[in-house]
């Protein structure tokens, strides 16, 4: 399976405020150190605001950060959210689909798939927090 690019934004966004917990950061910070766009970036942590990842200060001294502890965000969760679909193959529209065994085997890979995820926390993620700090720009840091 592979994720889309919006939940591969979501997960950078979650690992570069939870190795940052101590001050809020900006998106343009973020865009900058992952040389991504600052548009897509809004739209992003727009949505992780709105599901309650990631909290946001306005004003000039302003920024975001995570809405709770890295060890309450559940990796899964946020695939979940920022997802669409899971289906690995369209199933629905194939006149094979009842009696073939493809559409339980991919249900259940599926959801190996997300349980893996499910056992993991944003804070197991940044177990190596000092290491991933060290690899962006000094001013990102």
């Amino acid at each position: 399976m592979k994720l889309t690019r919006y939940t591969d934004y979501a997960l950078r966004v979650l690992l570069y405020l939870g190795a940052r917990p101590d001050r809020l950061c900006s998106i343009s910070e973020m865009a900058g150190a992952y040389a991504i766009s600052q548009n897509h970036l809004m739209k992003v942590v727009h949505d992780l605001g709105k599901a309650g990842f990631v909290a946001s200060a306005r004003g000039r001294l302003g920024g975001i950060r995570l809405a709770r502890p890295p060890g309450e965000i559940i990796i899964g969760s946020v695939v979940r959210h920022t997802e669409d679909g899971f289906d690995l193959v369209d199933c629905g529209s194939c006149i094979i689909a009842p009696a073939c065994g493809a559409t339980g085997v991919l249900r259940e890979a599926l959801a190996a798939f997300m349980a893996v995820l499910d056992s993991y926390t944003l804070d197991d993620l940044l177990a190596r927090r000092v290491d991933m700090l060290s690899l962006f720009a000094p001013e990102a840091v």
